[in-house]
């Protein structure tokens, strides 16, 4: 369908274009030169020591399970609220996903308390998700770790560019993830990074994303290493080198983008107040500086979402959900119904994300407000 304001869009212009064409004019694809920049770069950017670049945000998950032995028997607490993959690689590993409730309808975040309830004798870690871009209660999530000797790992798939006290996200806890997926604030189509300041682990991630292997092809291009050993039992989570220049021209336009998603929020929460007071704005003076990846809002009790939203597609407004709880999922679903998260099945039925991309303008927030106002009157 064509979109008269689409939900998301991506920032490419002539850079990426040389940047790709670049890649191909040196014939050389896989992992190599341009992905160790992407990754400095990356580090750099985010403070944090260990960047190592992947295929994906999910492969990066996976590997953050593998190297800090989450296995069999294990349990690991994960928010319900959030893309299916935060608890896929959890199974990936044989451990269980533990769900947790959200905080409420400002807060659309992993509740402490409800982490703190779910504890058991089986518990190793925390996966937080940092919600459309804002950050976790990471004071109190990583004290409660601590006094359980847990390890942290933050799903920053939505967080690339967010921080709070001026440390950047993805690099408080013992391994960060994030994802650039093209609705992203920053792409590279496929694409992600596991961030670490623990050098030990980075050195397994390493190891682990190609095959075990103790060299990798552009070690043996360079005349590094002649050969190579399998150490361990590995996966095939390379990036290649046409996503990595992708991501060192796009991470230069991150912090422009972010700058402009926040005021693009800010005007969203100024018309909503103003046009449309019964619906929820969460987030709204929320901790630290976020990346506002998504603008969700949350519905007055018995309204029709479906309604709401294709009152909006008739006037040609994208809309979207996030996220369809996955405790509730046929797969995730267990046969004693013992899974009820209140606030967050409460919420997921009323949540919308409205459009939010570094393209759109303040005529377009208010065309968006406007139009949803109607659907909700």
């Amino acid at each position: 369908m064509d979109w008269r304001i689409p939900l998301a869009d991506v920032d490419f212009d002539q850079d990426e274009y040389e940047a790709v064409e670049a890649v191909l004019k040196s014939k050389w694809l896989t992992m190599g030169a341009v992905t160790q920049q992407f990754e400095q770069d990356f580090s750099e950017f985010t403070k944090i020591e260990h960047c190592i670049a992947v295929s994906n945000c999910t492969a990066g998950l996976h590997l953050a399970m593998v190297v800090l032995g989450i296995g069999e028997g294990d349990e690991v607490i994960v928010p319900s609220l959030s893309f299916v993959a935060t608890a896929n690689a959890v199974r990936y590993t044989g451990a269980k996903p533990i769900f947790a409730d959200i905080s409420g309808s400002d807060d659309l975040n992993i509740s402490p308390a409800s982490i703190l309830s779910r504890i058991s004798p089986k518990t190793k870690a925390i996966i937080v998700m940092h919600y459309g871009g804002y950050t976790c209660d990471l004071n109190e999530i990583l004290a409660l770790a601590k006094d359980h000797h847990l390890y942290v790992v933050e799903d920053a798939a939505h967080a690339v560019g967010a921080s709070l006290n001026g440390k950047h996200l993805g690099g408080w806890g013992d391994i960060g993830c994030f994802s650039f997926f093209p609705n992203k604030n920053m792409t590279t189509a496929e694409g992600g990074i596991v961030a670490t300041n623990n050098a030990e682990l980075a050195s397994k991630i390493r190891l682990l994303r190609s095959h075990g292997m103790t060299s990798v092809t552009w070690d043996r291009h360079q005349g590094h290493a002649w050969s190579y050993d399998v150490v361990d039992l590995g996966y095939n989570y390379r990036i290649d080198e046409i996503r990595s220049a992708l991501g060192i021209v796009q991470l230069k336009k991150l912090r422009k983008n972010n700058q402009k998603r926040r005021w693009l929020t800010e005007e969203y929460w100024r018309c909503l107040e103003l046009k449309v007071p019964e619906v929820c704005l969460p987030f709204r003076g929320h901790r630290g500086e976020p990346a506002c990846h998504l603008m969700p809002i949350v519905l007055p009790k018995g309204t029709n979402r479906t309604v709401i939203m294709e009152r909006l597609k008739e006037r040609g407004i994208q809309t979207s959900i996030h996220y369809p709880p996955i405790h509730l999922f046929s797969y995730y679903k267990r046969p004693d119904g013992n899974q009820s998260l209140e606030i967050t099945e409460d919420l997921a039925k009323r949540e919308l994300t409205l459009p939010l991309f570094p393209g759109m303008e303040v005529e377009d927030v208010k065309l968006v407000v406007n139009a949803l106002g109607e659907a909700v009157s």
